[in-house]
């Protein structure tokens, strides 16, 4: 990730090589999207791209940026919160790796988030977007920061045919309401993320899938060791697979899925100590995850007995987190939309040093803070 600015013009370059480390996918049992199931898509190799202007005017501060990037749309992006695995809810609450405008503006505590883009998801890491199809989509997103360190945001979305590129596949309706609480200091963290997504597919305007998720995660750091929870049930679609059991056709080849299969997982994460020299560190890392699959509403061509063997299965990560320079922190907010590490404190013209970068001198978010991923 890199950042540049000049007086009010700032821009954001983030590149994700994803799709040279895990082309088959990241195995991930429950989650989806793109094209790969039980496993973890590669995202975009420009995963954010965009420029923008933003300025004071009077107690308003208003920005606009354009570019490719995250619409103003749910919640964090699951890499910068304190899980390796991602939520199966990813493409629920998310929406990500589009061409965008997207004005913010923040008065007090409140701030609100307007963008258009184009609808389709990418085909590949490497697939550019239908530039023809841009402003055929749009979000919004409401946030108020009633405290410190509290955060609250609603958002709505209605994307056209993200999985069908020409644009004759399904649509979808979002919304999304999350409730966020993050506290650090120089050697301790809080965090806390509660959040409810829904997603509607419709085919000329006729209901097919309802899909439904409830999140709840917490993490606790003292001494530099992270120990963290979460719990989620989340719909998932199922489509028919190729004859490698991991993918299916993309685009798909019909305008409906094969019903809906409910994921309920509960995973423990635990964090050891970073190995610390210089701007470089090391963070070993075990998460164990329970995970249990149901038939949803209408049941689903996907049956984990068939498929597994069994309906409740574990899921086990172990491994290190490698990092290098500046922290890599919370992605997808822009300008004006950034929320300040306080909660409520007065951001300035230079919003653009998003928390984490050399020189920034919040709690916690220094290079070799403590109590960081």
């Amino acid at each position: 990730m890199a950042h540049a600015g000049w007086r009010s013009i700032h821009g954001v370059l983030t590149l994700n090589f994803e799709g040279l480390t895990q082309e088959r996918g990241e195995l991930s049992t429950g989650a989806y999207g793109e094209g790969y199931v039980d496993r973890r898509h590669p995202h975009a190799y420009v995963h954010e791209l965009l420029a923008g202007v933003e300025d004071s005017i009077g107690k308003q501060h208003l920005s606009l940026y354009a570019g490719r990037g995250f619409a103003p749309f749910g919640s964090d992006d699951p890499m910068t919160r304190p899980f390796e695995k991602y939520p199966v809810n990813h493409h629920l609450a998310q929406i990500l790796e589009r061409v965008l405008v997207v004005g913010a503006a923040r008065v007090g505590p409140l701030i609100g988030e307007f963008g258009v883009f184009n609808g389709d998801e990418p085909l590949s890491p490497g697939s550019p977007p239908k530039y023809s199809r841009f402003a055929d989509s749009w979000s919004s997103r409401l946030t108020l920061l009633p405290a410190r360190f509290v955060e609250i945001a609603a958002s709505v979305a209605r994307v056209k045919s993200p999985e069908v590129p020409d644009g004759h596949g399904l649509d979808q309706d979002k919304w999304d309401f999350y409730t966020r609480y993050d506290r650090r200091t120089s050697d301790s963290r809080v965090y806390g993320l509660a959040e409810w997504a829904h997603t509607s597919e419709h085919a000329t305007g006729v209901l097919t899938t309802s899909l439904s998720s409830w999140l709840g995660e917490a993490a606790v750091c003292k001494r530099d060791v992270i120990a963290g929870a979460r719990l989620e049930v989340a719909d998932r679609p199922e489509e028919e697979p190729l004859t490698d059991p991991f993918r299916t056709p993309r685009p798909p080849s019909d305008l409906s899925n094969l019903g809906v299969s409910r994921w309920t997982t509960l995973t423990g994460a635990l964090s050891a100590p970073r190995l610390l020299k210089s701007w470089f560190s090391a963070r070993p890392f075990v998460e164990v995850a329970r995970i249990h699959v149901a038939p949803g509403d209408p049941p689903g061509l996907f049956d984990a007995n068939l498929r597994y063997g069994t309906s409740w299965m574990w899921m086990y990560s172990v491994g290190v987190r490698l990092k290098v320079g500046a922290i890599h922190d919370r992605m997808g907010r822009y300008g004006a939309a950034v929320v300040p590490e306080t909660g409520t404190g007065t951001r300035s013209n230079g919003s653009h040093d998003m928390p984490g970068m050399p020189g920034m001198s919040m709690p916690g978010h220094s290079t070799n803070a403590v109590c960081t991923l």
